[in-house]
């Protein structure tokens, strides 16, 4: 719930005898509001966290969530004591499960504790080889392809995936696939309209769809992600599972350049913290954008070097002739 003002305690306050004992009441609310409560101050870190790596500006998230902004912010600050109601909005607006929200999503079994149990404690470097075992066990994938000739380029709008990933394919003899496109082509309509008319989840699926279907398509190929791709771990485990996988980088400066050169801010349109909210975006994708085979920094780089060391490092990794 908003922290309220000292000037609507005020409003709410009796005349009389009791007005000073309330004024002290009305003042010792605000002082516990204030004072962050543990849990609160955790969940507050989750939803931004989560929010970051979905690439949703806080006035996005609470319109998908169909709260106020003002109710948003107070519980990403942790003085929002909301209510189960709200966080299940919260919880779907980000596509997450209220588990997750609420930081346990694996006490759901004895089986799931079981699990955690063994699991906590563990180094990235052990979970990771845990993921992709259960991954084969499972005959999902979720370990990197090896030496697959599909190759996928991941990271953020404005890394240079469409330019650099043309001109890979075409140096290469692969065909080139831009996943928005292919999206689009599913829909029947743009990318924003898909999320304006039906929602990030639709979208997702969408994307997972596209992928699914050049997956089976293409034996070999580019393929340029949508840099929210990551976001969703289903798709993101097929992706590695099925892809070599390249994270074209670049400093959040060099992003915003290009993204306002092409002409579009999507996902910071219309807000004044532009460059706050793609660093968030950043920071909340860089653990998963880090899981590709490869990576190269386009920061600051003459196009023609950067297509030559990403030409190089993909040949080599597919043993092919340089």
């Amino acid at each position: 719930m908003p922290v309220p003002s000292m000037e609507r305690i005020h409003r709410s306050l009796p005349a009389g005898p009791e007005l000073a004992e309330a004024q002290d009441e009305g003042r010792q609310d605000i002082l516990q509001l204030e004072r962050k409560n543990p849990f609160l101050a955790a969940l507050g870190d989750r939803v931004r966290a989560l929010r970051a790596r979905r690439g949703m500006t806080r006035k996005a998230t609470a319109l998908a969530a169909d709260v106020s902004e003002r109710h948003l912010a107070n519980l990403e600050y942790g003085v929002g004591n909301a209510s189960i109601l709200v966080l299940l909005q919260v919880s779907g607006a980000l596509q997450c499960s209220l588990g997750e929200l609420i930081g346990d999503v694996t006490t759901s079994s004895p089986e799931w504790l079981l699990i955690r149990e063994l699991l906590e404690q563990r180094d990235d470097a052990t979970l990771q080889r845990v993921r992709i075992a259960i991954g084969e066990m499972l005959g999902t994938g979720g370990g990197n392809a090896a030496h697959s000739s599909r190759v996928a380029l991941i990271g953020l709008r404005g890394a240079g995936k469409s330019t650099l990933g043309q001109m890979l394919a075409d140096d290469l003899g692969f065909p080139f696939v831009e996943l928005s496109r292919e999206i689009e082509k599913f829909a029947g309509c743009s990318v924003s309209e898909i999320q304006a008319l039906y929602g990030v989840n639709a979208y997702r699926r969408y994307e997972r769809r596209a992928l699914e279907e050049a997956i089976q398509i293409y034996p070999e190929a580019v393929i340029a992600t949508p840099g929210g791709l990551v976001s969703d771990p289903a798709t993101f485990n097929q992706l590695l599972a099925h892809c070599t996988t390249v994270w074209l980088q670049a400093d959040p400066e060099d992003h915003m350049r290009r993204v306002t050169a092409q002409g579009d801010l999507r996902p910071m349109a219309a807000s004044k913290e532009a460059m706050e909210d793609l660093k968030g975006i950043l920071a909340g994708r860089a653990a998963f954008y880090s899981k590709a085979q490869l990576r190269l920094d386009t920061s600051d780089q003459p196009l023609e070097p950067t297509f030559a060391a990403l030409r190089a490092m993909v040949r080599k990794l597919l043993q092919l002739p340089a």
